[in-house]
Parts: structure tokens; C-alpha cells; sequence
């Protein structure tokens, strides 16, 4: 492995997994930004406590600058980790028009622990973001209100109440924020006029009312015969990200494809010798995604332990002494998908129908799909979702 969107990428396939354990229907997340929060911690972390989170995120097999010491080279791999982050938050924090992307990271400390101004000044370095010393000792439920209002704030108010009322309490000492919001406008808007109620299938037997959504155009697609499934990319204006539709043959073809889902099949059914140009009739359904995760148990299960172990812990770049622990890590993640796009590249609704039509293949999203969203430029997944009933 060499580079930190393939690292981000199978951590991402690694609790997508965890995810489907616990959870039935709708999933969404964004394996980057909780990897982002997550190597946040890990600057101040040390010995087996970042042995283990370097392990579960695959920061270890990040390629780092080559050293004869050993331990130079291990500190090396570990700046080459946030260097990489950072030109990564960097870029994708720019604002631009054609999508609206908030990543919010933070770390909230009881304010009776001292950080280490080197750790700080590495936390806004290489993460555009930082920790902030709160009192949970005497005031945990205005802390939980501040921490909230930060968050609403980070995402244009469209992610609220992340930590519920009692959540916090006197005995919390440190706590990860984590919070993303994104909504993309289609390089090709679909036209509402044409979206119409149809039924979705979320098993052979069961189905429901949506708003699917059409279009006639020319994506990239691809055939994936031993899945019995196809992908298609959909891009979002100015063509730097899209997402990627993984969608079963069959109605009740989703957990075949989950069972063996892998990084390296993502990566080479999304790389662009893969996929073909093929005029597809496209119906993908409105859906509109809110999901919440409590990431503790999950990371717990992959082999992050120590981090959240009081009496393993050693989070001591932060402080100086092993005094810290995880108390808690969230995850809010939105999404919204309708037919907007930009007018520009839209053609009129005028249709000239041939005397004889051309083949259009059927790409028709009535029943559970997968999809993907990614940013081609570093080939970093950013969002990983799952939709079985829109």
C-alpha cells in the first residue's frame, strides 16, 4: 500500500462491515472524516494505545520517507500520515460552487487536564482543527449544549443535537467530535418534470412509494458478471467527485455483494479503465440520509481497545501523563440526493424523438443499492452509504 486514500479507504470496508452486524437499512458515513478524528488522537497517543489505532485506521501500511534508524522511520511514516491529511482537509475544505463539504473534527477536553501546547499546535497543523478545554466536572450539560452548537454551526445547522441530552455527564474526560455535511449538485441535473412515483422493492415481497428521479445520458458503466451486479458513475458539477452506484441484478442481490466487497474491487470497479461510456436510462430515487453512530463498540471489535480502556489508555502526547481515556466518539453523517444540478451544462427539455431510438441500458435503482462517493483527483472515498429503503 501507498497512499492514505487506500489506507482511509479499507478502513472505511472495515466498519462498513462492523456496520452491517448491528444495522439493518439505510446506512451513511464518511470512512474520511472518522478517519481524519481518529489520527487526531493519535498524534497524542503512544505505545501500544497508537500501535493499535495505527493498526485498525492501516496507517502502518502508509508509505513513509525511508530511514536506516528503525524509529526515525517509524516517526517519519507517522509526519508523512498527517502531512497527508493535511494536504487532503486543505483541499477539500476550499470552497467551490459546485458542492457544499464540512468536515468538522474537535476534541473536547475536561478542562482540569492540561494539553501540551506541541500537541495543540500539531492538532491545528496538520487538522485544521484543535481541542478546546470545557468543564464536564461542573457543567457537563452546558458543555454538551456548546459542543452541539459548534457542531450545528460547522455543518449550516443541518446536523443538530449529535450528543442527546444526559449523554455527557461529570466523569467525561475526553471526547471526539465528529461531524460531516455534504450535498453535490449534478454535473447533469435530472429533470423534475419527469420524476415521478414509483415503487421500490426493498425485498421480493415488500415494496414502497418514492420519487424516482430519470435521465437519459451517457455515463460510465460496468458490468460485473461474477457479482451479478453493474456500476455506474454519476458525476457532480466540475467533475471532481461522483458517485459511484453498485447496484445487484436482483432485488434480494444486496448481501451477496456486501459478503465480498473489498478495497480492491472498489478501486478497480471505480478506476476509469474499468468502466466504458455507455448511453444509460437512468432512474435513481430522491433519498435524503441522517445517520448517528456511536463508534466506540466498533472500534473496539476492529482492536482499537486500549484507547478507551481507563487503565490502558496512554494518550500522554497530549498531556504529558497517562491520564486520559476516550470517553466517547460520534459520528453524524447527512446526505441529500435530488435532481439539482447546474444550469449551464443542461440541455433544454425540448426532446427530438429519432424515427428510430437508440438502445439505452437499463440502470434502474428500484431496490437496495450501495453507493460510493469519491473524489477522483486522490482517489479518496469520502462517503460510503447504503440505501435499502429511500
Amino acid at each position: 500500500m501507498e497512499s492514505l486514500s487506500e489506507a482511509n479507504a479499507r478502513f472505511g470496508f472495515d466498519l462498513f462491515q462492523q456496520m452491517r452486524k448491528s444495522k439493518e437499512g439505510n446506512i451513511f458515513f464518511s470512512p474520511l472524516s472518522i478517519s481524519a478524528s481518529f489520527a487526531m488522537v493519535t498524534l497524542g497517543a503512544a505505545n501500544s494505545t497508537a500501535l493499535q489505532m495505527e493498526k485498525v485506521l492501516h496507517f502502518a501500511d502508509v508509505t513513509g520517507s525511508p530511514s536506516s534508524d528503525a524509529a526515525k522511520g517509524q516517526m517519519a511514516k507517522k509526519e508523512n500520515v498527517h502531512s497527508q491529511f493535511r494536504k487532503l482537509l486543505t483541499e477539500l475544505n476550499n470552497p467551490t460552487d459546485a458542492y457544499a463539504l464540512t468536515i468538522a473534527n474537535r476534541l473536547y477536553v475536561e478542562q482540569k487536564y492540561q494539553l501540551l501546547q506541541k500537541y495543540l499546535d500539531d492538532a491545528k497543523k496538520f487538522y485544521l482543527s484543535g481541542a478546546e478545554a470545557v468543564n464536564f466536572g461542573n457543567a457537563a450539560e452546558k458543555s454538551r449544549k456548546d459542543i452541539n452548537s459548534w457542531v450545528e454551526k460547522q455543518t449550516h445547522g443541518k446536523i443538530q443535537d449529535l450528543f442527546p441530552e444526559g449523554s455527557l455527564s461529570s466523569s467525561t474526560i475526553l471526547v471526539l467530535v465528529n461531524a460531516i455535511y455534504f450535498k453535490g449538485q449534478w454535473d447533469r441535473k435530472f429533470n423534475k418534470e419527469i420524476t415521478e412515483e414509483e415503487k421500490f422493492w426493498q425485498n421480493k415481497d415488500t415494496s414502497k412509494s418514492v420519487m424516482m428521479m430519470k435521465q437519459r445520458e451517457s455515463f460510465n458503466l460496468a458490468f460485473l458478471d461474477d457479482m451479478q451486479a453493474k456500476i455506474l458513475e454519476i458525476p457532480y458539477k466540475g467533475e471532481d467527485l461522483s458517485m459511484f452506484v453498485l447496484l445487484p441484478n436482483e432485488v434480494d442481490g444486496l448481501q451477496k455483494i456486501e459478503d465480498t466487497l473489498s478495497v480492491e474491487k472498489f478501486l478497480e470497479w471505480t478506476s476509469p479503465s474499468f468502466m466504458k461510456k455507455t448511453k444509460v436510462d437512468l432512474n435513481l430515487p430522491r433519498f435524503r440520509v441522517e445517520d448517528k453512530y456511536s463508534l466506540s463498540a466498533m472500534m473496539i471489535a476492529l482492536g482499537m481497545v486500549d484507547a478507551f480502556s481507563p487503565q490502558d489508555a496512554d494518550f500522554s502526547g497530549m498531556t504529558g501523563r497517562r491520564n486520559l481515556v476516550l470517553s466517547k466518539a460520534l459520528h453524524k453523517a447527512f446526505v441529500e440526493v435530488n435532481e439539482e444540478g447546474t444550469e449551464a451544462a443542461a440541455a433544454t427539455g425540448i426532446e427530438a424523438v429519432p424515427m428510430s431510438l437508440p438502445y439505452y441500458e437499463p440502470f434502474h435503482c428500484n431496490h437496495p443499492f450501495v453507493f460510493f462517493i469519491k473524489q477522483k483527483k486522490t482517489n479518496s472515498l469520502l462517503f460510503f452509504g447504503r440505501i435499502t429503503s429511500p
